[in-house]
């Protein structure tokens, strides 16, 4: 099914082009395809298809995980501090509708909009992990007893939360409109603002105050099982992040126009402004700090991510050079081996016929 830019079917749903011509791998392209979007061989981007690949082997589910331990802490009075307990409660909420509202933009806006099959793979396995996620947070509330009411809501009700998502979805209403569609230039960077708002900010900056807060936790043996979810779900967002970065910088190198000037000054104001939504996120969530962890640590932490992030699009950092303040965060998405919580957990984040037992 070969057609026009202007008459391709992006759906994958249109009537058959009975006798077109076979697709060639010079016909796939990122957006505005001609190709039929519903034949996957042959592969044009093997790097969308390793992402898929390595999102099957990393799969998982949270009611794997023990919450027994992260049970009696949370109910001992004496368990967890004040300030502990504010922060989990903040980033729980901040997570728990976080994840739908990235799996509804990719459903929505991203698939339609992607006119090649094995990124459109990806996109499918991603959904399901952000389904997943979703269910972790249901999975915490429903084991810690938590007020599932003020937990789900505070993506309305606490501002620090709400002002991400309200500026993050902004980037998003014109996507999810059935009407629209790339091929003009300015469709096709409005696109391109949706996946830096999504992948690069949302995935890419916005999660990182919230996987340093447990994973620093889970290091001082507290909410160990919250924090092996957190690890799991950092990992799958380490591969959502780079898919993303490799899909905007493959859109980039198809279509340069799209990336002038003044549209890359315009995505490093989108960097600057998330850093100092986030940096204001974790002032809200840990107002006295927590040991070995404070707003500040985190603020640096951010600038340090904007800066990477914007290395990795090819564009000038935002800020001076700043250094990791939290290098044990990398570590968590490196290691190969999971730390071993249970004697019958397995100890290789991966499953099926890759698996490793102790």
């Amino acid at each position: 099914m070969t057609t026009t830019p202007d008459a391709a079917d992006t759906t994958g749903l249109g009537e058959i082009e009975r006798g077109a011509g076979r697709v060639h791998v010079d016909d796939k392209a990122m957006i505005n395809a001609r190709a039929d979007v519903n034949q996957l061989l042959p592969l044009k981007y093997h790097w969308a298809w390793e992402k898929y690949l390595a999102g099957c082997a990393n799969h998982w589910m949270p009611t794997e995980v023990s919450m027994q331990a992260d049970i009696a802490l949370w109910r001992s009075p004496n368990g967890l501090t004040a300030d502990e307990r504010h922060a989990i409660k903040r980033n729980l909420g901040f997570f728990a509708t976080s994840e739908s509202l990235v799996a509804n933009n990719v459903v929505l806006a991203v698939y339609r909009n992607i006119t090649n099959p094995e990124c459109r793979q990806y996109l499918l396995r991603q959904a399901f992990e952000e389904a997943v996620h979703t269910h972790t947070f249901e999975y915490i509330c429903s084991s810690l007893g938590l007020d599932e009411g003020e937990l789900f809501n505070m993506y309305r009700e606490v501002p620090s939360i709400t002002d991400k998502a309200a500026w993050a979805l902004k980037y998003t209403k014109s996507l999810e409109d059935p009407e629209f569609r790339t091929g003009t230039p300015e469709a096709d960077q409005a696109f391109l603002r949706d996946l830096v708002a999504f992948y690069v900010v949302f995935e890419g900056m916005w999660f990182y105050t919230g996987f340093a807060q447990i994973l620093s936790l889970g290091r001082r043996n507290k909410m160990v099982g919250i924090a092996e979810q957190y690890q799991y779900i950092l990992r799958d967002e380490s591969i959502h992040l780079n898919f993303g970065i490799d899909a905007i910088n493959q859109i980039k190198i198809e279509n340069p126009h799209l990336w002038g000037e003044a549209f890359q000054a315009e995505v490093r104001t989108m960097l600057a402004e998330a850093c100092e939504l986030e940096i204001a996120y974790g002032r809200d969530t840990m107002p006295n700090g927590l040991l070995g962890l404070n707003a500040e640590l985190c603020e640096q932490y951010m600038r340090f991510i904007t800066n990477r992030r914007c290395a990795q699009l090819g564009l000038e950092p935002v800020f001076a050079a700043t250094e990791n303040p939290f290098p044990w965060m990398s570590e968590a998405v490196d290691l190969k081996k999971e730390k071993n919580f249970f004697e019958t957990r397995v100890t290789e984040y991966a499953s099926g016929g890759t698996l490793d037992w102790d």
